[in-house]
């Protein structure tokens, strides 16, 4: 009993744990680590870094994008993990047994209710188990299997968001890049610049200290010329910070110095005209609203795991045992068996699971109606703060060559006056003030085509480029922001394609003015359904016409066909009508609309086909 107390006691005591604060080493050997491994393997900085390079280095090297990769990676694997729930389970067991005495007893006679007085047992004092056994349930299968398809949908959220981050990151590395770019331009002036009006501030103290000039006018000019210096220091402050923002977003190790590389500044596309269109593509491509998508599927997974659990839980069994027990008859077996159990109490929730969802199925389409909502405005938003932006730039583009002309005329014209050589200083100061609000305003219309793509939810790069070394990485970029600058909004989605479009061919019509008004009304009825006509371009669409001649009745077939680029045929479809004889134009004409109409399911699903699929 004492042994049993102290062991207790012991147990006891080890179970007793204490708060251990972090040691000071402990964290700085943390804070070294960290460090250390943040810029890892990042190929350093050898030459002035262009945008291409600047998106390509924060695609790579930045921290945020590198979380959410693995947070995609992670929710993979989890994943794969759910899957194997779906398995039976194989249980291994051994054992052993061990008791200070025997077991066993007497026993009564069920219908004498006589006493046998000699105890007997059936089992050794000390003997070992094992076993393998095969269990699975059917309940549980169809659990891990809602489970696995919940899990799986966790993934492409994971994936949903690490684009979102993707998308802010070229948006972030444009705007950061524009600033930079214009503070480097203007560095050097910048500073000759202020250092002469600090001396031409100086100068028109003293002036007006020795009264060479009105004292009003003096310090009208010093006015002038404060805020002049005033405003170029708010402007360059404002760009020179983006260098800083430009090294964070590249995650450019501490102290390394490096250069913009100089870029010609490229004609941005004009604002978009079809905002609806764009809003369609916004609601289609936005990571926010797939999101969206996808948490709806994980509450239905739900609902119906929820559901699943209420029916009666079958369970097979069957397995290996081994028991060293030497009064056995037999110590190998195997054993198998068949359960049913169900939970009759639960059927109690059963409409309480139903309302709740209702009710969560109800604040899903209200969560995604609002945040599509805000996705509309934010477009709209975008489009005219683009639009004004780029009137901006003008303006500030024009004042800014007038700034300048206005400078190099009053330095071509300073005479030995004080006040013209202090009057030619203030001009360019001037000037150089609408050089940076030119340089700010060029960059703001950056940011707002930037912001504005961004809204559309495009992908700076539509496939994986994790395997991609930066310069092969730099070339893509290069590729993609050349096609985005000149494509001018191209309506189109990244994640699905271009629009379905046919190019119609009509075959077995004589008449060229039937013809002409066949292939009006085919466009009108396939443009109603969503099919865009593409003469260019689309999939060729056939249709011919065959005829049946009779006495008084004559038959029309309508041969319906696609094919591909290649030629390979996706499918026909065949529709035949009465008509009588010498019929007009216009029955013919009402033939084809309604064979088209009867077979738009097929038109629609020969469209839908993957290129392999096609014969």
């Amino acid at each position: 009993m004492k042994l049993s107390v102290l062991m207790a006691a012991m147990v006891l005591a080890g179970c007793a744990v204490t708060p251990r604060p972090a040691t000071q080493q402990e964290v700085t050997d943390r804070v070294k680590a960290d460090t250390a491994r943040m810029y890892v393997a990042q190929a350093p900085i050898t030459a002035p870094v262009t945008l291409d390079e600047a998106v390509a280095r924060a695609l790579k090297y930045d921290l945020d994008y590198r979380l959410k990769k693995m947070e995609s990676a992670l929710a993979f694997g989890l994943t794969d993990y759910a899957s194997y729930d779906m398995l039976p389970k194989l249980l291994t067991t051994a054992g052993y047994k061990s008791r200070n005495n025997d077991s066993g007893g007497t026993s009564i006679g069920i219908e004498d209710k006589l006493i046998s007085l000699r105890p007997s047992t059936s089992e050794e004092r000390t003997h070992s188990l094992a076993s393998a056994e095969f269990s699975w349930n059917v309940l549980d299968f169809g659990v891990s299997y809602y489970r696995a398809r919940q899990q799986s949908d966790q993934f492409l959220i994971a994936e949903e968001r690490r684009r979102k981050v993707v998308q802010n990151l070229l948006q972030d590395v444009r705007a950061a890049y524009w600033r930079a770019l214009g503070a480097q331009r203007l560095a050097a002036q910048s500073k000759d610049v202020l250092e002469r009006a600090n001396l031409a501030l100086a100068r028109s103290r003293e002036a007006e200290a020795q009264r060479v000039i009105p004292a009003v006018l003096a310090l009208n000019y010093q006015r002038a010329l404060l805020d002049a210096t005033s405003l170029i220091n708010q402007r360059r402050q404002d760009l020179e910070y983006a260098k800083s923002e430009l090294a964070a977003l590249m995650n450019v190790p501490p102290g390394t110095d490096f250069t913009v590389a100089d870029a010609s500044e490229t004609a941005l596309p004009s604002a978009p005209t079809d905002v609806r269109k764009l809003e369609e593509l916004a609601l289609l491509q936005r990571p926010e609203l797939r999101e969206e998508d996808f948490k709806q599927r994980i509450t239905a997974d739900e609902t119906r795991k929820q559901l699943l659990g209420m029916l009666p839980g079958i369970s097979f069994d069957y397995g290996a045992h081994y028991d060293s027990n030497q009064y056995l008859y037999n110590k190998n077996w195997m054993q198998g068996g068949i359960s049913v159990g169900w939970n009759l109490m639960r059927l109690i929730a059963l409409p309480s699971l139903n309302k709740t969802q209702e009710q969560q199925v109800k604040t899903d389409e209200a969560r995604r109606m609002a945040l599509s909502m805000a996705v509309m405005t934010q477009l709209r938003v975008g489009a005219e703060r683009y639009r004004l932006a780029l009137e901006d730039f003008k303006l500030a583009d024009n004042a800014a060559q007038v700034d300048k002309r206005l400078a190099d005329y009053t330095r071509d014209s300073v005479t030995a006056k004080l006040d013209s050589e202090l009057e030619a200083i203030r001009t360019q100061a001037r000037a150089l003030l609408g050089a940076y609000q030119r340089a700010n305003a060029y960059a703001n219309a950056q940011i707002a085509f930037g912001r504005l793509y961004n809204t559309l939810g495009y992908d700076p790069l539509p496939d994986n480029f994790e395997g991609d070394e930066l310069p092969k990485l730099t070339e893509r970029v290069r590729q993609h922001l050349r096609t985005t600058e000149q494509g001018s909004f191209a309506l189109d989605s990244n994640l699905f394609g271009r629009a379905p479009s046919v190019s119609i061919h009509l075959a077995g019509v004589e008449d060229p003015v039937l013809q002409v008004r066949m292939k009006a009304q085919l466009s009108q009825l396939l443009e109603r359904n969503q099919i865009s006509v593409d003469e260019s371009k689309g999939m060729p669409l056939t249709f011919n016409l065959e005829r049946g001649t009779g006495a008084s009745l004559e038959q029309a077939t309508w041969h319906i066909g696609m094919s591909d680029s290649q030629g390979h045929s996706r499918g026909v479809a065949l529709h035949t009508a009465a008509m009588p004889a010498q019929a007009r134009n216009s029955a013919w004409e009402a033939t084809l609309v309604a064979a088209t109409t009867s077979k738009m399911p097929q038109i629609r699903t020969w469209l839908a086909m993957p290129q392999e699929t096609a014969q």
